[in-house]
């Protein structure tokens, strides 16, 4: 898949995705997560996973299984390892960009993902890093990508986070 199609996802899509204090954005994570697996386009790191699994309980009050289940479920995005390397090239975006530790290894993730987009409500919209550009998930839609439904497509809004994100993703997560 071409770089101008891949997008980051970071921590805070996947916590709203199993929020349901925020409707809104939980169906936008949701609507967002579901056209990215079902297009083969999201990427992440294993260090989002750390912070979904340890926030997804206190944040979202997700319990533990359910959220070890999409843990396991998005680690088939092949998650970015953190190495050496990769901490070098956050802290050049670190000093570079005045960016938090912890932000800057998310850019050096997606630089190395091969992502043109980072999708984070935790940065500025429109930002450049490099080639990579930040979008926030919840301002723009998938469908201003070329992301749209594929035929047969079924949203269950009955859908809960134990059961999977949305109906599409149910059967990644059983």
């Amino acid at each position: 898949m071409p770089a101008a199609d891949l997008f980051f996802v970071d921590t805070n899509v996947l916590l709203y995705s199993v929020d349901s204090s925020d409707p809104q954005k939980q169906t936008a994570a949701r609507n967002w997560l579901t056209l990215l697996w079902e297009h083969a386009a999201g990427r992440l790191s294993w260090q989002v996973l750390h912070e979904f699994y340890a926030n997804a309980g206190r944040k979202a009050g997700l319990a533990r299984p359910a959220a070890r289940k999409l843990v396991e479920a998005f680690a088939r995005w092949q998650p970015v390892e953190t190495t050496l390397g990769l901490i070098q090239q956050g802290w050049q975006w670190s000093d570079q960009a005045q960016l938090s530790y912890w932000d800057s290894l998310i850019v050096a993730a997606a630089e190395r993902a091969g992502c043109a987009w980072l999708l984070s409500e935790d940065f500025q919209p429109a930002r450049r890093f490099g080639s990579l550009t930040v979008v926030n998930p919840f301002l723009r839609g998938p469908s201003d990508f070329g992301l749209i439904e594929r035929a047969g497509r079924a949203w269950n809004s009955s859908t809960t986070p134990a059961e999977g994100i949305t109906g599409s993703m149910r059967s990644k997560l059983r």
